[in-house]
């Protein structure tokens, strides 16, 4: 089953029981899991992402969208709705993978620095382009970026 039907079945299971704020939650990730669907079979791009990467960028993307209105709305002090956007994050997390732990996150990002032969903040890009791959889907940008300029300042 692929990540789109789980979804859509879990839209009518939410519709069933009651659960509005989590129906909207569920059709708007359902709703940009088709529409980058739809958009990945227009390229026809073999060398492209495969549909199960492409789902997780999705998913990183919709849940980093939320994670930012509900800044926004505390900035605005409009916390019900910023609390509605971290609720939504959290759905759309529980489809993501698995997080790395610091300690796995550390590992990768240690080995990163070897290979890369860098020894300063500066060079931090260098890292970076060889851990996300590593790291897709299971660790936030954020964190990473976090974790490589540690590594480097140390």
């Amino acid at each position: 089953m692929s990540l789109l039907e789980q979804v859509q079945d879990d839209v009518k299971d939410a519709l069933k029981t009651g659960q509005k704020e989590r129906v909207h939650a569920l059709r708007l990730i359902a709703n940009e899991l088709q529409k980058a669907a739809k958009e990945n079979a227009l390229r026809g791009d073999p060398s492209g992402p495969t549909p199960r990467e492409e789902d997780v960028e999705v998913l990183q993307r919709e849940r980093k969208r939320r994670l930012e209105a509900a800044e926004a709305y505390r900035d605005g002090g409009r916390e019900d709705r910023a609390t509605a956007e971290e609720r939504e994050a959290e759905i759309i997390a529980s489809y993501m993978p698995e997080q790395l732990s610091e300690d796995e996150l550390g590992a990768i990002v240690g080995d990163a620095v070897a290979e890369s032969g860098a020894s300063s903040p500066k060079e931090m890009g260098k890292v970076m382009a060889l851990v996300m791959p590593k790291v897709k889907g299971r660790a936030d940008g954020k964190r990473v970026s976090a974790a490589v300029r540690e590594k480097l300042s140390a």
